[in-house]
């Protein structure tokens, strides 16, 4: 059971059960109890509707060309906050990763010469 599931089993003010028990007996924090998540800020938001109308056109941009085209729009912004939004919103540019796999067909192939072999004992 997740714990804002939990936070809502707790009742303020029953008569036989103070939220302090309570709280023990469903393993929640009293601290967690009180605490009510605040959400972006305006700027944020506004940085985020950039941010999406931005990587909808150019899909190939990352967070430091997207932070260089948003200090050209006008926004003070750093590069963590700008990264903390596109991993928030699930965005991940499109690039041209490594081929690392793939043999160059010019070297010499060496075959594995234990393939056919029941290995039955040590050395």
């Amino acid at each position: 059971m997740s714990v804002s599931r939990r936070r809502n089993m707790v009742v303020p003010g029953h008569e036989k059960l103070s939220i302090v028990r309570q709280c023990a007996l469903l393993k929640i924090s009293r601290s967690g109890l009180y605490y009510a998540p605040r959400g972006e800020s305006a700027i944020n938001l506004a940085l985020t509707r950039e941010i999406d109308q931005v990587f909808t056109e150019w899909p190939f941009m990352g967070v430091r060309q997207m932070r260089a085209y948003l200090k050209l729009q006008g926004y003070n912004v750093g590069i963590k906050r700008v990264r903390r939004l596109m991993r928030l919103m699930g965005l991940m540019p499109i690039y041209q990763k490594p081929i690392t796999s793939i043999a160059n067909s010019s070297h010499k192939h060496y075959p594995y010469l234990l393939r056919g072999l029941a290995i039955s004992r040590p050395n």
